[in-house]
C-alpha cells in the first residue's frame, strides 16, 4: 500500500461519506456524559454510545464502544466510562450518540490503494470476524453499475444476502449504490489512502446502514507512469511472419543455442530465406554462413535471432538495420536480470532498437512459434501442431509447457512468445497483436512480477473485450498490501486484487497452468453458450453425480432440471430403467444409434445450453482387451473390435457434429484422454480438432470459463 496517512475522525469519516451518498446511522456528537444523555433522549432508545478522535482507529479492540443502552442514566455512565478510557495519544476526544440499529448480518465495504492497480472498491463479510472470513471481492475504480452487482454475487456467502433469519434479502440496488459511491469517492478524492465502513448492518427490511466508518488519507497517488507504445502492426508481421531468417552466432556444435535454432527453424518447414553468420564462416547444416552481416543480402531478412554475447549485441543490431532487418528475438543473458551494469546495458539496447526501428524481443529470451509460417525459432523444443491459440508469457518454461499440452492433446497454437526480460515489448503488447490477428481465437498468457498493474489492466481489458484471454499468474501470496488504519487494507491481499482486476476486464483467470491450457482449448475449439443450462449425459451414474457435484461447486453453469418434453423424447431411446432426470444416465440401455440420437435429442432442445458427455472410450477399451489377448483375431474378435471402435469414433465425430450444428458448447470426458490417448474414443476427439478432457470436472471447469466470459460480453454489450 502507500504510505499511511492520516486518519479522520468518524465523525469526519462518516461527513465525507455522507456526501457520495453512503447510508449514515443518524447521530449526534457531544463532549460531556450531560449531553450524551440529553442527544440519546433524541435519537430514541436502545443507542450506541462511542469515544471518537481523530487518532481512534479501532475502537472495539479497546472498549470504547457501549451498545444497547436503554435510558438516559445508561447513558451517562458509559459516557464517564468512555470519557475516562481516553489516552493523551487519543488527542481531542467527543462522543458519538446514534441509535442502535438492529440486523443479523454485517458486511464490509471501503476502498483501498494498492500499489499496482491503485484504488479499490472493496465489499465482503464484516464484523469483528472480517478477516477470519475473508470473503471479500475488489474492483478498480472507477467502476460501474455492473461492476457492482458482480461483487455483491461475487461473495461466497450468498445465503447471507437472500432472505435470512426472517430478515428480507439484500437490498442489492441499495448495496450497489454503495459501491458505486465509494467508488465516486475515490475519484474525486486521489488523496485517500483507505476507507474502512465496517459494519455495514443490513436491517431487517434488507437495506445496508452503515454504523462505523473510517477514511484515511494522505499524498495524493502519483499518475501513471507513460507506458510504451507498442510496436506496429508491421513490425509484428516482420516477427511472426518474416521473409528471412538469420541466426547471429550460428554454432556447429550441437549443444549451443546457435546450432539448436537453427535445427529447429530448418526441421518445421520454414520456407523462407534461412541465413546465419559464424565467425568462421562455417557450413552449418547446409546453410553456408558469413562472418560478417555486410556480406549478406539486403531487403531479404526480416528476423534476426541473437545467440551473441551482450557485449556483441549493438553493433549486430546496427548491422541488421542496414540490411533491412524489422525484428530481433534476443537469447543472450547478462541484461536486466544481472543486476546494475546488466539493466544499464538493456535500458542502452532499448534505446538503440528504437533508434534503428527494430522490434526487440527478450533479451535473456526463449524463441518464438508461428505456425502460420512454420516459424520455429527457439532454443528448446516443442514444435506445436497448427491451431488458434496464441501464447505469450514471462517465463520460457511455461511457453513449453503451453506446447507441449498443445501436442498431447492437438488443439494446436497459432502463434507463441517468450518476453524474457520484455525489455522493450511486453506481453501485453503482444496480446494487443492477438487480439486483431486472424490467426488466433483465443489469448493465453503468464504473467508475474507485476510492475504496472493499472497500466496491465488496461491494456487486459482491450484484449479481452475483442477475445477471450486466458491468464495464469505466478506469485500468488497473501504478502500484499496492507494498511494500518483499516480492516479493508488487511484483506487486500495481492491476488484477490489482481482476482478483482482481471474479473472487471473480463480476463479469465486460471488457478493452474493445466487450467489454463484447457480454457484456452475450450475457448478456441466450442461456441460460447447463451446461458447456464447443462445436461450431463453419461453411460455411468458415477461419473454423473460427481459432474453434477463439479457444477454445484463451480456455481458458474447450472445442472438444470431436465424439461418433460425431452424427456418424454428420450424415453423413446432408452429403456425404462434409465435416470429419468439431469446427469442423464443411459444405464446401460445404449444400442448402435443411442449416443449420437439422444445427443441430438439434447442438443436440440431450445433450453439446453450446453452438454457434457462422459463414457466416451468404453467400447475401445474393451476392444484394446480384446487385441491384446491371445485369443485375437480368432473367435469373432476382429470384426467385434473394429465395431467397438467405430462406434466410439461416430459418438466423437456425432459430439463434434452436433456443436457445430446447434452452435452449443458439447465437452467430451473421460480419463482415457490420458490413460490411454491411443483409444478410438478420445483419438478421435482429437481428430476433430477438440480438447476430449481428462475428467467430468475439468470439463465443468472450462465450462464455467466459457460462460463467465459469454456473459461479461452480453452485460456489456460486446455480444
Amino acid at each position: 500500500m502507500t504510505a499511511t496517512g492520516t486518519t479522520l475522525s468518524e465523525s469526519a469519516s462518516k461527513a465525507l461519506l455522507r456526501e457520495f451518498g453512503v447510508p449514515i446511522a443518524p447521530e449526534h456528537e457531544v463532549t460531556t456524559a450531560a449531553a450524551a444523555a440529553d442527544a440519546a433522549g433524541e435519537v430514541g432508545f436502545p443507542v450506541v454510545v462511542k469515544l471518537c478522535g481523530d487518532a481512534i482507529a479501532h475502537k472495539t479492540e479497546r472498549g470504547l464502544v457501549k451498545l444497547r443502552l436503554g435510558d438516559a442514566a445508561a447513558v451517562a455512565a458509559a459516557a464517564d466510562e468512555l470519557l475516562g478510557k481516553a489516552t493523551p495519544e487519543d488527542g481531542e476526544v467527543s462522543l458519538l450518540v446514534a441509535p442502535m440499529i438492529s440486523g443479523n448480518r454485517e458486511l464490509i465495504a471501503g476502498v483501498v490503494r494498492d500499489p499496482q492497480f491503485g484504488a479499490n472498491v472493496m465489499l465482503g463479510v464484516g464484523g469483528v470476524l472480517a478477516e477470519a472470513v475473508a470473503d471479500v471481492q475488489f474492483r478498480p475504480v472507477p467502476i460501474s453499475e455492473v461492476d457492482a452487482y458482480e461483487m455483491i454475487e461475487g461473495l461466497a456467502t450468498q445465503k447471507l444476502l437472500g432472505a435470512f433469519r426472517g430478515e428480507e434479502a439484500v437490498d442489492a440496488p441499495a448495496l450497489a449504490a454503495v459501491l458505486l459511491g465509494l467508488s465516486a469517492l475515490a475519484v474525486a478524492r486521489p488523496d485517500i489512502v483507505s476507507v474502512d465502513v465496517n459494519p455495514l448492518i443490513v436491517r431487517a427490511d434488507g437495506t445496508p446502514v452503515a454504523v462505523d466508518a473510517l477514511v484515511e488519507v494522505g499524498e495524493a497517488a502519483e499518475p501513471l507512469r507513460a507506458v510504451r507504445p507498442r510496436p506496429s502492426d508491421e513490425q509484428f508481421r516482420a516477427f511472426f511472419e518474416p521473409r528471412g531468417v538469420l541466426i547471429a552466432g550460428a554454432s556447429t556444435h550441437p549443444g549451443k543455442f546457435g546450432f539448436v535454432s537453427l535445427h529447429n527453424l530448418l526441421a518445421n518447414g520454414y520456407a523462407g530465406g534461412v541465413f546465419g553468420t559464424n565467425l568462421q564462416g562455417e557450413d552449418v547444416l547446409g546453410v553456408q554462413t558469413v562472418a560478417d552481416i555486410e556480406q549478406l543480402p539486403a531487403g531479404a531478412i526480416d528476423l534476426v535471432f541473437v545467440c551473441t554475447p551482450a557485449s556483441a549485441n549493438p553493433a549486430l543490431l546496427r548491422a541488421c538495420a542496414a540490411k533491412g532487418v524489422k525484428a530481433a528475438f534476443l537469447t543472450s543473458a547478462g541484461y536486466g536480470e544481472a543486476g546494475e551494469e546488466g539493466r544499464a546495458a538493456e535500458a542502452e539496447l532499448v534505446a538503440l532498437a528504437d533508434d534503428l526501428g527494430i522490434l526487440l524481443a527478450g533479451p535473456n529470451g526463449q524463441g518464438v512459434v508461428s505456425t502460420p509460417a512454420n516459424l520455429c525459432a527457439q532454443i528448446v523444443a516443442p514444435y506445436p501442431p497448427a491451431g488458434r491459440i496464441a501464447v505469450a508469457s514471462q517465463s520460457g518454461n511455461f511457453v513449453s509447457s503451453f506446447l507441449n499440452y498443445a501436442r498431447q492433446t492437438g488443439v494446436g497454437i497459432s502463434r507463441a512468445v517468450s518476453a524474457g526480460n520484455a525489455a522493450a515489448v511486453t506481453p501485453a503488447d503482444y496480446l494487443d497483436f492477438y487480439a486483431d490477428d486472424d490467426a488466433t481465437a483465443v489469448s493465453l498468457a503468464y504473467v508475474e512480477g507485476i510492475v504496472d498493474g493499472r497500466g496491465l489492466l488496461d491494456r487486459f481489458a482491450s484484449v479481452a473485450a475483442r477475445k477471450p484471454l486466458v491468464v495464469v499468474k505466478g506469485g500468488a501470496t497473501a504478502n500484499g498490501a496492507r494498511a494500518a488504519a483499516s480492516h479493508t487494507g488487511a484483506l487486500a491481499a495481492d491476488d484477490k486484487v489482481f482476482d478483482g482486476a482481471c474479473r472487471q476486464a473480463g480476463v479469465t483467470r486460471a488457478a493452474t497452468v493445466e487450467e489454463a491450457f484447457e480454457a484456452a482449448a475450450t475457448f478456441a475449439t466450442q461456441p460460447l453458450p447463451k446461458g447456464p443450462n447443462t445436461i450431463v449425459l453419461t453411460t455411468a451414474g458415477g461419473w454423473g453425480v460427481v459432474t453434477s457435484d463439479a457444477i454445484a461447486r463451480d456455481g458458474r453453469i447450472e445442472l438444470m432440471e431436465l424439461p418433460a418434453d425431452l424427456q418424454a423424447e428420450i424415453d423413446t431411446k432408452l429403456p425404462p430403467r434409465w435416470s429419468r432426470n439431469n446427469p442423464v444416465d443411459c444405464a446401460g440401455g445404449e444400442t448402435r444409434d443411442t449416443i449420437p440420437e439422444v445427443l441430438e435429442m439434447i442438443a436440440a432442445h431450445p433450453d439446453v445450453h450446453a452438454i457434457v458427455y462422459l463414457g466416451l472410450g468404453i467400447q475401445s477399451n474393451q476392444a484394446r482387451m480384446m487385441r491384446e489377448g491371445r485369443f485375437y483375431p480368432d473367435h469373432g474378435l476382429e470384426r467385434i473390435v473394429a465395431y467397438h471402435e467405430r462406434q466410439d469414433e461416430r459418438f466423437a465425430q456425432a459430439a463434434h457434429e452436433l456443436s457445430v450444428r446447434y452452435d452449443k458448447p458439447i465437452l467430451t470426458a473421460t480419463e482415457l484422454a490420458v490413460a490411454d490417448p491411443g483409444n478410438a474414443g478420445p483419438r478421435a476427439v482429437r481428430e476433430t480438432g477438440r480438447l476430449c478432457y481428462a475428467s467430468g470436472n475439468r470439463a465443468v471447469t472450462a465450462l464455467g470459463h466459457l460462460y463467465e466470459y459469454a456473459q461479461f460480453r452480453q452485460r456489456r454489450g460486446l455480444a
